[in-house]
């Protein structure tokens, strides 16, 4: 049943009682949580930021505290033996940003000191940070009479602050393990343990033996522990849905998965409290949770942007991240700006991936995000021109739009940016200044080789694009593939006028050379 009441929203809010008390809107995350607690012992967590991972920590805190009044009307209420009460360590290192180990060290023992006295514990000797969290959790259990339960937060923000100083982040790095390594010899004392953040940095180089630590981050049991679903945003938000598009909703902000198509899909949360509160659609997530090592990386890497939108890759890759060694997918992946959206096991075990985008804003900011270090100086402004030729339908002025586009580029861009080394990049260029427009645009076809199909839907217009790089001279050879191999065949019930356009790029000249254009008439 739908709740007509209308109800705060918990924008920026990670206190569970806040929200409990304060009439919020909650999602019951708690048969989530059930299934969590009553499986397993260590357990690890990856979401990207601002999805909700410090709510899910405190709503364990409270829960094992037995708070029993914030839980009514939840799921976990009936099933949970209030009676057991738990001490609770709770560390998080998501403020502010540490840039050394003596900084870090610091903050650690700022933490441990505000957890020995919100859990009453004045027995304290001064030992080195291992020893100080091993006393902690050893005089917690004994002083309480149950074992502890620890919760970390954002355990690899410190890391990934200074992911592009290597040495810096190694540093920060053992300064961490220093910490973790703990864990595993207080089994004793320990009744549940889970970390959260956004890498997933493997167990040898920051766990130090914990092997047991069960990464949790790809089971489809808990494939929407953090997130909206499409059934919480109509049924708990369903007061704030009037005068909203709902499906430009979903389009915008649904479709992270984490796991295969048979996984449920969820909206990020910071995004859709935001929409609901200011009644307009922007990037919310994207501007508030950008990392600039993320732009950093994959302009060093000269990214070929076509295939961000369906990149094939195993499993290894997409779990690979550590100071020396992070694969691009690993890193689009973990930091949300790409998702699962086929999972196949061609052999028992061998599981393959395929990444895309998770929604029309990830795409539109990124590649927006991505236009300078591919040479397009002026962004905003060519974005308007791109989208007044489109909106006017005005093939000969977006010919000289883009023309002028690619004479812009920077010489020195083309001498010092590692995509300029394949032909890929006049496909970037023009792939990246479509999608960040924010306008439908599929990739039909895309390698590394310089040959790709793009198709756009805009205004009651289809575009069919076929590129080719030839060495100085217009060959004609683009328009004449799209008609050869019936591109068009596909959009023709669609009843829009498609537009046919072939577009050849000098490699010597470094230009558009050929913009052939054949328009096919709706039926």
């Amino acid at each position: 049943m739908q709740d007509v009441h209308r109800r705060k929203l918990p924008i920026g809010i990670q206190t569970f009682s806040d929200i409990r008390e304060g009439d919020y809107y909650y999602v019951d995350k708690t048969p989530h949580i059930e299934r969590l607690v009553n499986q397993n012992k260590y357990y690890f967590l990856s979401r990207p930021r601002r999805f909700g991972k410090s709510l899910l920590l405190d709503t364990l805190r409270c829960l094992f505290e037995g708070r029993q009044a914030l839980f009514e009307g939840l799921y976990i209420h009936d099933q949970w033996d209030w009676q057991q009460r738990y001490p609770v360590i709770r560390i998080s290192f998501a403020d502010g940003v540490m840039q050394s180990r003596e900084g870090l060290d610091e903050r650690i023992r700022e933490q441990l000191r505000v957890q020995r006295e919100r859990l009453g514990i004045t027995q304290y000797h001064e030992a080195d940070i291992p020893g100080e969290f091993s006393a902690l959790i050893r005089i917690a259990h004994q002083q309480y009479g149950q074992r502890v339960v620890v919760l970390i937060d954002e355990y690899d923000k410190p890391i990934l602050d200074n992911i592009l100083v290597p040495e810096r982040a190694r540093e920060l790095r053992e300064g961490l393990k220093n910490l973790y390594s703990v864990l595993k010899d207080a089994d004793p004392h320990l009744h549940f343990v889970l970390l959260t953040g956004v890498s997933k940095f493997s167990k040898v180089s920051l766990f130090s033996g914990l092997h047991n630590l069960n990464d949790i981050t790809l089971d489809a049991p808990f494939s929407t522990i953090c997130g909206y679903t499409d059934e919480d945003i109509d049924k708990v938000f369903a007061p704030e849905l009037p005068g909203l598009d709902r499906e430009a909703i979903r389009q915008w902000y649904n479709g992270y998965r984490w796991g295969g198509r048979e996984v449920v899909s969820v909206y990020n949360p910071f995004d859709v409290l935001l929409l609901f509160q200011k009644r307009e659609f922007a990037p919310y997530w994207f501007e508030s949770a950008t990392p600039t090592f993320l732009v950093d990386i994959l302009k060093q890497r000269g990214v070929f942007t076509p295939s961000l939108d369906h990149w094939e890759t195993e499993y290894e890759l997409l779990s690979q991240f550590d100071v020396d060694q992070i694969s691009t997918e690993g890193l689009l992946f973990q930091t949300g700006y790409l998702t699962i959206q086929q999972v196949e096991e061609p052999l028992l075990g061998y599981r393959q991936y395929t990444l895309g985008f998770p929604n029309r804003e990830v795409e539109t900011s990124l590649n927006h995000a991505l236009l300078p270090s591919l040479g397009v100086e002026n962004a905003p402004r060519e974005r308007r021109t791109l989208f007044r030729h489109l909106r006017q339908h005005d093939l000969v002025g977006l010919e000289a739009h883009l023309k002028a586009l690619y004479a812009g580029l920077p010489h020195d861009w083309y001498r010092n940016n590692p995509i300029a080394r394949y032909e890929g990049h006049y496909a970037s260029v023009f792939y990246s200044h479509f999608a960040a427009l924010g306008l439908d645009v599929t990739v039909e076809d895309a390698s590394h080789h310089g040959k790709v199909d793009m198709s756009v839907d805009f205004g009651g217009h289809i575009y069919l694009f076929e590129f080719k790089v030839v060495e100085q001279l217009p060959e004609g050879q683009a328009l004449a593939q799209i008609k050869h191999k019936g591109y068009a065949d596909k959009y023709r019930a669609s009843g829009k006028p498609i537009h046919l356009i072939g577009v050849e790029f000098s490699s010597a000249k470094r230009q558009i050379v050929a913009f052939d254009v054949e328009t096919l008439d709706a039926m």
